[in-house]
Parts: structure tokens; C-alpha cells; sequence
């Protein structure tokens, strides 16, 4: 059966993320029922994570603009009562700035076919932190090797949060073998997998809609998943699901303006 990370979270890392934005300045074991193989970040490691309030992650791709997952918000439409958070690694420490949302795209395709797992969330003001470019349609040259995964989400499955931003590298995995563990499920046009085969690291409740980044051959950061699903968190033969940025992104940059707020 399909979970939802908002529902069930992220396991070994420790990533959560409430609708907030606030912006900081400065710089395994078994896989159940404890699963470990995050670290906590630095301070301005992830520059444009974003914790959302309504118990999700984000990550600002425009000027005014987070990128999440479509099941961590209901519709479409004007909403000022997010709040996102950017630039924290400690959730309890002073700094940051939170910002009111203003308005969220929900993917049409999401309810229809519960695929193609993404929303944008529009701030009420442009925070002051870099923003994280998004793979490029077609760019399936980055679909390989080690991804990296963050958030305040569970560290264990059932848990509460962490108070602190935590990240964890985990690695491809492909199509046909991510079919054997869910099936017809999995929808690989729209889905990427990723985990270890005897789990122990993966994303978990709190994790929805925070991003999964690769570096590209220049060096930088880019967004080639996002949160969105898998069986329980961590558990082995169960990797974790994400939405496949690239199969989707010219949808999403649509539905942002050049002067980086979502279209109407």
C-alpha cells in the first residue's frame, strides 16, 4: 500500500519539515524500529531548505517560491496560512525568518493519477537565501549513483520529529528493481527510487516534499526528487519514493513567473 512521508515519514535522518520559512543567517542499524545513518547538517549547509508548517519540506527554486509535494497541501488557491522556515538547522535556536504563504499550486495530474507529486507555495515576501535550480526536462543523466536526503522528520518510524536538520546520502535505484518491491504502484514515468537494499536510511514522517539532491558536473547542487512515498521507512527492500523532477519540471517552471511568484 502506498504511504504518504507526510503520514509516515523519514527514517535515519531525522528530516521534518512545518510550513514556515525561516530563513537563518551564518554560515544502521536494523531498519526497524530504529533506523540511523544521518548527520546532522551545518549551519547554512542547505541554504535553501525550507521547513513548512503544516509538517512538510520545501525547497525555495524562485525568488518567492518553495517547491513541495502535492499531498502536503488540499487545493489550489489563495492560502496565507502556511509558514515557511529558512535557513534553520536547529529548530528550537533564534535566527531565520518565517514568512506567510500567499497563495499554492496543487499538480492536477497528482489527484487524478497520484503521480506527478509536486505544489508550489507562494511567499508572502522573497526571503534572502540562494535558491535550488531543479533538473531540467529530459536530464536524465543525473538519475544515477548517490543522492542526498534531508529534513526534520522522524528518526525512527512512528516518531516525532527532530529538532535538528539532518541529511543522508542513499543510492539509485532502478525502475525494474523498485517494481519488485511495489509493483503496479510504482509509476516510473513520474517516480524515482532510492535506498539501500537492506534499508536502515531513507525519509520518513516529516520528510514529505523536502528535496532529494545530486551535484552536477559544475559542482552544484540540483533538485532531482522530491519526497513523496514508500512502505513504512527504511525498511529493507522497501526504497524510498520520490517524485522524478525531470519527468515533470517544465510543468512546474510553467507555473512560475519571471519575477519568481507562482501564475494564477
Amino acid at each position: 500500500m502506498r504511504f504518504s512521508r507526510l503520514r509516515r515519514g523519514l527514517v535515519g535522518l531525522g528530516v521534518l519539515a512545518t510550513a514556515v520559512v525561516t530563513l537563518a543567517t551564518g554560515t544502521a542499524q536494523a531498519a526497524t524500529p530504529f533506523v540511523v545513518g544521518g548527520q546532522t547538517a551545518a549551519q547554512g549547509q542547505f541554504p535553501w531548505m525550507v521547513r513548512l508548517s503544516m509538517g512538510c519540506g520545501g525547497a525555495l527554486v524562485a525568488s518567492k517560491v518553495v517547491l513541495t509535494a502535492a499531498h502536503c497541501v488540499t487545493r489550489t488557491g489563495s492560502n496565507s496560512s502556511i509558514t515557511a522556515t529558512i535557513g534553520k538547522v536547529d529548530l528550537q535556536a533564534g535566527g531565520g525568518q518565517s514568512i506567510r504563504s500567499t497563495y499554492v499550486y496543487r499538480s492536477p495530474q497528482y489527484a487524478s493519477t497520484g503521480a506527478q507529486d509536486w505544489a508550489l507555495i507562494e511567499l508572502a515576501s522573497a526571503p534572502s537565501a540562494p535558491l535550488l535550480p531543479i533538473a531540467a526536462q529530459g536530464q536524465t543523466s543525473l538519475n544515477s549513483g548517490d543522492f542526498t536526503i534531508m529534513g526534520w522528520g522522524a528518526t525512527t518510524e512512528g516518531g516525532g520529529q527532530s529538532r535538528y536538520l539532518r541529511y543522508a546520502t542513499v543510492p539509485f535505484v532502478s525502475d525494474a528493481s523498485c517494481q519488485q518491491s511495489y509493483g503496479s504502484e510504482l509509476q516510473p514515468a513520474y517516480e524515482l527510487c532510492a535506498g539501500y537494499p537492506q534499508g536502515g536510511v531513507d525519509t520518513c514522517q516529516g520528510d514529505s516534499g523536502g528535496p532529494m539532491v545530486k551535484r552536477d558536473s559544475a559542482g552544484d547542487w540540483v533538485e532531482v526528487g522530491i519526497v513523496s512515498w514508500g512502505e513504512g521507512c527504511a525498511e529493507p527492500g522497501y526504497p524510498g519514493v520520490y517524485g522524478e523532477v525531470q519527468s515533470f519540471s517544465d510543468n512546474i517552471k510553467a507555473r512560475i513567473s519571471s519575477s519568481g511568484t507562482v501564475v494564477r
